[in-house]
């Protein structure tokens, strides 16, 4: 086999184990808004904030104490 025949399907198994690490979570404020990330948002910067990705792509940054819960979603 040459680099080429076996390079394709390993570069696939790679995209589906990387996207098979991503834990979809629920960020809910304190005013009831809810935002849906692709993953797990970072933990509380030193500046005190949460950031994550929502669904949309787009960076999101909250005070953390505006922050009711962070859970995964269910399915």
């Amino acid at each position: 086999m040459d680099i080429k025949t076996l390079g394709l399907p390993l570069a696939t198994a790679a995209l589906l184990a990387l996207a098979g690490c991503s834990t979809p979570t629920v960020v809910t404020l304190q005013n009831g808004t809810q935002y849906l990330t692709k993953d797990m948002p970072k933990t509380k910067t030193k500046d005190g904030f949460f950031e994550f990705e929502d669904i949309s792509g787009a960076m999101v940054k909250v005070r953390a104490d505006e922050v009711a819960t962070i859970r995964e979603e269910e399915d």
